[in-house]
């Protein structure tokens, strides 16, 4: 099966839902990157290049949004969430507006663009943010029905989307909902929970636990805020040791969310998979095993939650 990068999927879901007319798609000249480029072939009227003005574009948005309009603003992850933080906060978090973010280029899998273009704070950035939803999606599939649970949720939405090609995880039948996790596989011995990209490397440690004679049961959370608490609970008090895996900032991200739910309502073993330095220039599969992003490092923080029980 061929692999698919999730911009990909968000061009292409923006033209598959795009015969709605309230939806407009901003970019900052980055169209051919961001794969905006394809809904502006197919309804230029509803395009427009914002340029090289990030903190601008969303105010664009936010005005637009203020006159009914669904609008998509979309540009790198890292300035998306970064050079424009401000304009998001206060242009479309505080009014509560119906701005949906498309954030591609998120994480060091964007590889040899280096540390400048490998945005490993935004989630945690967005998390701060009052009513925004924020959105992760791990495949194709789940990319595609992402975009649409944006379009049909009344308000700002984060979604974050990668440049690295990804194997597609769920089936056509897959159905996504706003604000639920996905048990993909069950265990009983430890739970790894991920996000993006890394649900396809946790479901591969997954399998290297159990030649080890370890069951380990795996969940896909692809809306980070609001979390799905009760999938979160259960696998605790079940399981009794959590591995969480996220390419981003061990801080503020999937770990602390997923770590202030199980402290505050079943307290057991928690390890967090991230990282907490700068990225750089490499090729994606390098620096994934330079930075402990590999399903061999799940596997070993999965042995080591299990003993800390």
């Amino acid at each position: 099966m061929a692999k698919k990068a999730t911009r990909e999927s968000y061009g292409a879901a923006l033209v598959k839902y795009g015969s709605d007319e309230r939806i407009v798609v901003l970019d900052a000249d980055l169209s051919k990157s961001t794969k905006t480029e394809m809904f502006k072939k197919e309804y230029p009227e509803r395009f427009f290049n914002a340029g090289i003005a990030e903190a601008n574009m969303m105010c664009v948005a936010a005005g637009l949004a203020s006159c009914g309009k669904i609008v998509f603003a979309s540009t790198f992850a890292m300035f998306a969430a970064g050079r424009a933080f401000e304009q998001v906060r206060n242009s479309i978090g505080y009014t509560n507006l119906n701005v949906k973010i498309g954030a591609t280029h998120a994480g060091i899998s964007v590889g040899e663009d280096g540390a400048s273009h490998q945005c490993l704070e935004d989630i945690a950035l967005m998390r701060s943010i009052p009513n925004m939803v924020i959105i992760n999606p791990a495949d194709d599939i789940e990319a595609q029905l992402a975009v649409k649970a944006a379009i049909d949720h009344d308000g700002p939405v984060y979604m974050r989307f990668g440049r690295l090609a990804v194997q597609d995880i769920n089936d056509a039948d897959y159905k996504f909902e706003l604000g639920k996790g996905v048990q993909l596989a069950y265990g009983s011995d430890v739970t790894i929970i991920a996000t993006g990209l890394m649900v396809e490397k946790a479901l591969e440690a997954r399998e290297k636990l159990i030649a080890d004679g370890i069951s380990a049961r795996v969940i896909n959370i692809h809306t980070i805020k609001p979390i799905d608490k009760d999938i979160i609970i259960k696998a605790a008090k079940e399981t009794g040791a959590i591995v969480t895996a996220e390419e981003h900032s061990i801080y503020g991200g999937l770990g602390s969310a997923v770590a202030e739910v199980v402290s505050e309502n079943a307290p057991c073993t928690v390890k967090i998979i991230g990282t907490d330095k700068f990225g750089r220039s490499g090729k994606p599969a390098e620096l994934f095993e330079l930075y402990g992003l590999t399903s061999d490092d799940i596997a070993k923080k999965a042995k080591e939650a299990i003993e800390n029980k």
